[in-house]
């Protein structure tokens, strides 16, 4: 089996990675939104994050490795939206700096035109996330949600919220619609503050 990194944000990212067009497919602004979705939703499922009136608040302590925790703590309540959003370049910069480090990725910097700076990202091995995509595509299928490993849950509620179509194609998403929802249920309440907070940048796109 192809080793794939441990933290989901990690795992998110790399799944937003698009294979066939050698590039990510989100840009950087919702990419952000995505992976601080990925570490509220693996501090919601580790217990380090619990929820009281529909906001989240801190759970059992433990291990805050991008400081997410440490914010809501200091923070008056707020709503999940606000913590998707809050800090998203910051968390992009961190996750991807840290697939760098750990040889997942390669990131080369160019300048379009001579002026106006662009990143170009590759996937080391693309295995990786082929081993990612079937996580997550065994998720979709066969044994009961509650027996599906809880990050191949998350990959798909999150993937669903952020419209990844490299992982969940709209065919998939019509045909496993029902599962979808059960496997969002089952992860917590980031994905659906990462799918309203995307639907407000489209929104305003369009405006």
């Amino acid at each position: 089996m192809v080793k794939v990194p441990e933290s989901l944000p990690a795992r998110m990212y790399l799944l937003a990675y698009d294979l066939r067009k050698h590039k990510m497919s989100k840009s950087r602004t919702e990419l952000g939104y995505l992976l601080r979705g990925a570490a509220l939703t693996e501090l919601y499922l580790d217990g380090r994050l619990g929820e009281e009136r529909r906001k989240p608040v801190p759970g059992t302590p433990g291990d805050d490795p991008y400081g997410v925790l440490a914010q809501i703590a200091e923070s008056r309540p707020r709503s999940w939206q606000h913590w998707v959003r809050k800090d998203a370049k910051e968390m992009l910069a961190r996750v991807q700096d840290e697939l760098v480090r750990d040889g997942w990725i390669r990131v080369q910097e160019h300048r379009v035109l001579g002026l106006f700076p662009r990143q170009e990202v590759t996937v080391k091995d693309p295995r990786v996330v082929k081993q990612l995509w079937g996580g997550a595509s065994s998720a979709l299928r066969g044994r009961p949600v509650a027996h599906v490993h809880s990050y191949d849950a998350a990959a798909v509620a999150l993937a669903a919220a952020a419209d990844l179509t490299a992982v969940l194609p709209g065919a998939d998403r019509r045909r496993h619609k029902r599962r979808i929802r059960e496997l969002t249920a089952r992860t917590g309440p980031a994905p659906a503050a990462v799918r309203k907070v995307r639907d407000e940048l489209y929104t305003a796109a369009a405006g």
